[in-house]
């Protein structure tokens, strides 16, 4: 069990790494690969054809899958991680004139309108797009198209809710209410990809004027004596009561994903699982990823085959159980695993990603003035 624990630990920490408040590009530092940019290292030292994909650190597909694709097209894949998606972004923009890939994966829909605006990607208007609903296109000119979808939310200890005899929230505010008096964590946006997330779900549901806005509910939390958390690993292994941390608070705010991954890497030992999603209106963020051709690039014929390919059936079928989000190609198979434990949530809120571009620091500063000074 304690593998199974730090696999599960290694895929959501990745996955949920920061800082999510990434500053402007001029701020990153350039990552430079030791094999030399792509302009000038288009084969590999057998001769073969290289293609270079440019992610985030928690990318990742089976090796089966990624073979396939490379003796399809007599190409050798290099995977160039580049950190969190806010760091990977600013290095390719910062990268433009000397294109350090050919292809991006990773652009979420917090970061698309940067990416978009920054002028680094390629129109494609893939075939495979007719399998994947206009919802998940957020890009007309096709610069970026969609990849997967992944939903950051409140789970909550089955257990521990049963043990004290409450009834999980059926609303979100509810949760500023004495019922519920120190039994939530969250993670700072400032350093977190999921407590970023939050507060976005946050934002459009109170909204910032009016009556009750969302600043008025983290003020409540804070007097209701939320935890706040670093990071997603201490958040969910340390503080939240629902999984091998043991800690005190039942409620944490996490991944719609996280009660299947806590069967899944259990290895057999659990049948069901032992937290479950809170899906009530504004407890969850839709975050879309987006996969693009870096301009620049010298193999674009290959490069289009790779988006292809990563909306194509075989590589949606693998990307559940890989990096615990969801397909977004209609004909792909969902594993029963998710089916159970990982519903899509049906209120999940979103914001327009030129609206998270030009708010963005401004809202997590508003949020550090109110929660932790």
């Amino acid at each position: 069990m304690k593998r199974a624990t730090g696999l599960m630990m290694i895929v959501f920490a990745l996955t949920a790494c920061g800082p999510a408040a990434t500053s402007s590009p001029t701020a990153a530092p350039i990552y430079t690969p030791a094999v030399g940019s792509v302009a000038n290292d288009a084969l590999t030292p057998t001769g073969a054809s290289r293609l270079v994909v440019m992610s985030h650190d928690s990318f990742t597909v089976s090796e089966e899958v990624l073979d396939a694709f490379e003796q399809a097209n007599g190409v050798t894949v290099e995977l160039l991680k580049a950190g969190d998606t806010g760091t990977a972004l600013n290095q390719a923009i910062l990268s433009a004139n000397a294109p350090l890939a050919d292809v991006f994966f990773g652009v979420d829909n917090t970061f698309l309108s940067r990416a978009l605006e920054a002028d680094i990607f390629e129109p494609y208007p893939s075939p495979e797009l007719t399998n994947i609903p206009d919802e998940f296109e957020l890009d007309p000119e096709q610069r970026l198209l969609p990849v997967d979808v992944g939903y950051v939310t409140i789970n909550y200890d089955r257990a521990a809710l049963t043990a004290t005899g409450l009834a999980a929230p059926s609303e979100l505010r509810e949760l500023t209410s004495a019922a519920w008096r120190g039994k939530l964590v969250v993670q700072n946006p400032a350093t977190s990809s999921p407590g970023l997330a939050f507060l976005l779900a946050t934002i459009a549901t109170f909204g910032e004027e009016g009556d009750y806005t969302w600043r008025d509910f983290w003020r409540e939390l804070r007097t209701n004596e939320v935890y706040i958390s670093n990071d997603w690993t201490d958040a969910y292994y340390t503080q939240f009561s629902g999984s091998s941390g043991k800690g005190p608070y039942p409620l944490v705010v996490s991944y719609s994903t996280s009660p299947a991954a806590e069967v899944f890497f259990s290895e057999g030992a659990l049948s069901d699982a032992p937290t479950a999603n809170l899906f009530v209106a504004g407890s969850s963020f839709r975050q879309i990823e987006f996969v693009g051709i870096l301009k620049g690039t010298e193999r674009r014929a290959l490069a289009e085959r790779f988006v292809d390919f990563v909306l194509q059936e075989q590589f949606q079928n693998d990307i559940p159980l890989q990096m615990f989000v969801y397909p977004v190609n209609e004909i792909a198979q969902v594993p029963a695993l998710f089916t159970q434990f990982a519903p899509v949530p049906e209120q999940a809120a979103e914001l327009a990603p030129e609206l998270i571009e030009a708010n963005r620091e401004r809202w997590i500063q508003e949020w550090t003035e109110i929660m932790l000074r």
